[in-house]
């Protein structure tokens, strides 16, 4: 009997090594090299079919541009995350914690499309009456959305060509394998395999495949790196289990814009697109308080309204806390410096704790002088004007940058009610926004000489 021979493969970036190493010879990341077998020499290699027989070379200036068009899902949220809709032969690949709300929402975004064209749903977690129990228990049904348990690729493939469905979910990739390797659903060549077998076939037929992908510990797509560069668009399905609500978010998408948010409410009929999902991240005080400061923040092409909260407090050990919920911790260190070193305000006795309302995170440093306002508020037991937000990146020299689509950040505060707004001065508007006055500045110190 032949011996089985194996090989280790770096789950990052899909290398091969005959032995097990510490750090990948190829990419030089640590403890990801994974025990696999050998692909068998009888399967003969794969077989790919070329996409065309012939293409000729073009030059960039004869090849005509046009607007591709869009399949609708139906929910409007998630046509906003992929950038209209889906594309023919586009290949979308979401991620997120277990039972966040994945095959729920495809499985609505299924049945809303059936409406006009056949629809397939691949299960290869759950057996079909699983699924047709979750879409009775969601009030969803529809005669034009076939269902199929399999996590054979060939299978698939085959049933993809006999139905010829107007959209396909796969759910999920780390369950399919190919019969031509001999490793385990699940590992790093099966995953690279099928996800571009799927992804090559998607673009000869120009059937939209919606693949659902598992997440690590960490929350990174689970599988080769590899796997994120093969697709068109990679989202993230975000949000706390404990809470109703979940955001979508677009980290690639090569037919639109990234950093796109989708805002859902999970309901006992699924999930529902949130129509205004500022007041979701607004606290709803009785009375102002101190500590509080709203911030404009954009996301994608969306500005929304943020709350920011700070505590100060006496500390009670030799090291003072510094403790962000939703913000760069990092960044919360160097803005308590500037705040030393510009404005003459020491926290280095003071326990200082940052957090950003409703579970959402703020990447962007146009949160830096919401962050600062919210913890001199606290600081000093006193509630910012009222009505009042702000935006603005804070240099180390103490200057306050502007913050990219200041215009839009401004209009959105004043249609929902916001009469002040404290910017940086390259963010003035040139023309006056009915409802707010704009408080322009270019130093924190003039910043804070506002607010006395």
């Amino acid at each position: 009997m032949a011996k089985t021979k194996t090989q280790f493969v770096c789950s990052e970036c899909g290398g091969t090594s005959p032995k097990w190493q510490g750090k990948c010879p190829h990419c030089n990341a640590w403890n990801t090299l994974e025990e696999t077998l050998e692909p068998s020499a009888a399967a003969g290699g794969h077989r790919y079919a070329p996409l065309a027989a012939s293409t000729p070379v073009r030059t960039l200036s004869e090849i005509e541009a046009r607007e591709l068009p869009r399949l609708p899902t139906g929910l409007e949220e998630f046509d906003r995350v992929l950038g209209g809709g889906l594309v023919a032969g586009g290949v979308v690949l979401i991620g997120g914690d277990p039972g966040i709300g994945k095959s729920t929402l495809l499985l609505q975004a299924l049945v809303s499309m059936s409406g006009a064209a056949r629809v397939l749903y691949v299960t290869g977690e759950e057996s079909a009456e699983q699924v047709a129990l979750r879409a009775r228990r969601l009030g969803v049904t529809s005669d034009n959305v076939d269902l199929l348990a399999e996590i054979r690729l060939e299978s698939i493939q085959a049933a993809l060509s006999e139905q010829k469905p107007a959209v396909a979910v796969i759910d999920s990739i780390q369950t399919v394998y190919s019969g031509e390797l001999t490793a385990a659903p699940g590992s790093v060549s099966q995953v690279r395999e099928c996800a571009a077998q799927l992804t090559r076939y998607a673009k000869q037929t120009g059937i939209p495949i919606v693949m659902i992908g598992h997440v690590t510990k960490d929350g990174t797509l689970a599988g080769p790196r590899v796997l994120e560069h093969i697709v068109d668009t990679v989202l993230y399905f975000e949000g706390d289990t404990h809470s109703s609500f979940r955001l979508v978010r677009a980290f690639k998408n090569r037919y639109g814009a990234v950093n796109e948010l989708g805002v859902f409410a999970m309901t006992d009929r699924g999930l529902r697109g949130v129509a205004n999902p500022s007041a979701l991240f607004l606290s709803q005080h009785a009375q102002q308080v101190s500590g509080s400061c709203v911030m404009a923040t954009q996301e994608g092409t969306r500005p929304l309204l943020v709350e920011i909260q700070a505590l100060v407090d006496s500390a009670h050990a030799p090291n003072p806390k510094r403790l962000t919920v939703g913000l760069e911790g990092n960044r919360l260190a160097m803005l308590l410096a500037v705040l030393h070193r510009h404005a003459g305000v020491a926290t280095y006795d003071q326990d200082v704790f940052v957090n950003a309302v409703g579970g959402v995170r703020i990447a962007e440093p146009a949160a830096d002088l919401p962050v600062l306002l919210a913890i001199m508020s606290s600081l000093r037991d006193r509630p910012l004007p009222q009505g009042m937000i702000a935006f603005g990146e804070v240099g180390l020299a103490g200057e306050i940058r502007p913050a990219p689509r200041g215009q839009e950040r401004l209009r959105e505060a004043a249609k929902l009610g916001f009469n002040v707004a404290l910017v940086p001065k390259a963010n003035a508007p040139r023309q006056p926004i009915e409802g707010l006055e704009v408080w322009a500045v270019d130093r924190l110190d003039a910043a804070l000489e506002r607010l006395r």
